[in-house]
């Protein structure tokens, strides 16, 4: 049943779900198969559903890149740009389905993150929050939500604001982080951005939101921090996908310190959350 209703050969389907069930994807019930907490993830009714940021993983482009990650070896280019020249945000802008599973990707994955941040991190003493890379503005959205006082700017690429939903007490500002002004705030939430980009568009980045922000701003940058202790972490893994991917990369906390200083910010301190991001907070100097 599962294989006429899917389209694939029962045999083949067999093997990939026996595959998964060693993860903990699926699991054998008799002579079939049946749902675990891991592969419910997966379904589109699940409230915190996986299904998009999976699909996205296994994209055409994406996967067509791991293969080329050779490439990334030898030059220390994204691995992706030698199977869509320019790179993977050219690419979505001029594909709009495949830009639609990305953000849908982003924003499932969001949702840990937020559940994770909220409670790990004080936004109370901000009026104004701007998150600068938000995306759909998910993660503003539940800052906002969770401090009444405060009002947010949602500052994104024209066409990505021209989507979002504005919540209650949100404005959205479109243009370029590179080229354009910020918006004046009191708090610069930069959200799995930096990771993107290699360590010089990271500082001009860091850069744009000196020059808005003023004397008692507040740099708050949430990414995961490269564990420099031997042994497995996702930050380790992640920091491929990133290479392969954007030509990004993930950084230790003294390599954020770096690129903090080169901004004309100070690292003053790094906040744990229960989800494997922190948030790294900045102070003008």
């Amino acid at each position: 049943m599962l294989a006429r209703e899917s389209g694939c050969d029962a045999a083949a389907l067999n093997r990939m779900l026996r595959l998964l069930s060693t993860a903990g994807v699926f699991e054998r019930v008799g002579d079939g198969w049946a749902h675990t907490e891991l592969s419910r993830l997966l379904r589109t009714d699940h409230p915190h559903s996986m299904r998009a940021f999976a699909r996205m993983i296994g994209g055409q482009v994406q996967w067509a890149a791991a293969g080329k990650l050779r490439q990334a070896l030898s030059n220390g280019q994204a691995a992706v740009e030698n199977v869509v020249p320019g790179g993977l945000w050219p690419w979505f802008a001029e594909h709009p389905d495949d830009a639609s599973v990305f953000d849908a990707a982003m924003t499932a994955k969001s949702t840990g993150e937020i559940a994770a941040l909220l409670p790990a991190f004080d936004f109370a003493p901000y009026r104004v929050i701007a998150d600068v890379g938000g995306g759909r503005g998910h993660v503003l959205a539940a800052i906002l939500e969770a401090n009444a006082g405060a009002s947010g700017i949602l500052f994104d690429l024209p066409h990505v604001v021209a989507h979002v939903d504005a919540s209650p007490r949100m404005e959205l500002r479109g243009g370029d982080f590179f080229h354009d002004e910020l918006p004046r705030a009191d708090a610069y939430v930069v959200s799995q951005v930096l990771h993107d980009w290699p360590d010089e568009q990271a500082v001009d980045i860091l850069r744009a939101v000196r020059r808005a922000a003023h004397a008692g701003s507040h740099l708050l940058v949430l990414e995961q921090v490269l564990a420099e202790s031997p042994g497995p972490h996702p930050s380790k893994t992640l920091d491929i996908v990133m290479l392969t991917l954007t030509g990004g990369r993930e950084r230790t906390q003294e390599e954020y310190a770096r690129l903090f200083g080169a901004a004309g910010f100070r690292l003053e301190r790094v906040v744990p959350t229960a989800a494997p991001g922190s948030v790294l907070v900045g102070i003008p100097t």
